[in-house]
């Protein structure tokens, strides 16, 4: 009898791939602290005046207060107590961090994605713009972030724009380049017998643009789109570290390097990337509705 796709195999077999560089992951990076902190242990053992055997070096590599590389068991153990243990609303918290950054995030990319989908389909319609706008539009990402978020910082605080603003002006720096690039792929794929087919019918430009162009561009949009989103967690990031902001993720990084916090440092990075994965798996899950809505992508 033929096995279901969808069944629980279906779901082990996927996952099981994944877990298995998961844990060759773990491995090297416990491998990696525990080379890395020796030299702590070291001084640690000139300090006590004492020679420790191997399992004891190993044991204070993996327990040193403030690592240069800590274990995944020391930043699960940070984010336990700063997510778990921690109120929501409490300055300590990752989670409240984690919504400052999330929110200017969003903003971001809803600012990048409706400005790169006016670039694409100006870009399309209009060849003129291809020529003397698209060229722009490529060398804008050619520029450090890292030396265009101060000035967008002082720049918008020199007209009272602080806080969430700045940051949101610099994800949608970031993530509206992915979404014009895809978006001008996908107009322009379009199947050439159908387009063909809406002339000779004397189709209006916005007619062609909503019933054959837009469709086949969806499936272009949703993949620049989860891009987009990644990069617009990175500026939200970046965008916090000149500010002198005392909330988010960025500032919790800033935090960490100022005061040797490794390990906070650390489970800051863990809670962005699951904070990249929820939010790419958001819009998956919009192209997945999308899809039950308009019966498949052309």
């Amino acid at each position: 009898m033929a096995t279901n796709a969808k069944g629980p195999a279906a779901w082990v077999g996927r996952a099981f791939p994944v877990l298995v560089v998961g844990a060759v992951l773990l491995c090297l990076w416990y491998a990696a602290a525990l080379l890395l902190n020796q030299g702590l242990v070291d001084q640690a053992m000139v300090r006590s005046g004492q020679q420790w055997s191997i399992g004891q070096r190993l044991e204070a590599a993996a327990t040193h207060q403030r690592p240069i590389l800590p274990t995944p068991v020391q930043v699960g153990a940070e984010l336990w107590k700063s997510v778990v243990m921690t109120k929501p609303t409490s300055p300590r918290g990752l989670l409240l961090h984690t919504g400052v950054t999330g929110a200017s995030t969003l903003v971001g990319f809803v600012l990048g994605t409706l400005l790169g989908l006016v670039i694409a389909v100006g870009i399309v319609r209009f060849r003129v713009l291809e020529a003397s706008l698209l060229p722009w539009v490529i060398a804008s990402q050619t520029i450090p972030i890292l030396a265009i978020a101060p000035m967008v910082v002082v720049v918008l605080g020199a007209i009272g724009l602080t806080g969430l603003v700045p940051k949101a002006i610099i994800s949608m720096y970031l993530c509206f380049f992915p979404v014009t690039v895809g978006m001008v792929k996908g107009l322009r794929s379009a199947d050439a017998l159908s387009m063909d087919l809406m002339r000779t019918y004397a189709a209006r430009p916005s007619q062609v643009f909503w019933r054959l162009r837009l469709p086949a561009a969806l499936p272009y949009l949703f993949a620049s789109m989860k891009v987009a989103i990644a990069a617009a967690l990175v500026g939200a990031i970046v965008g916090e570290l000149p500010t002198g902001a005392a909330m988010g993720l960025g500032a919790r990084l800033l935090a960490g390097s100022y005061y040797g916090q490794t390990v906070q440092m650390w489970a800051a990075l863990v809670m962005a990337a699951a904070l990249s994965l929820f939010l790419v798996f958001l819009v998956g899950r919009a192209e997945w509705l999308v899809r039950r809505l308009t019966g498949g992508f052309v």
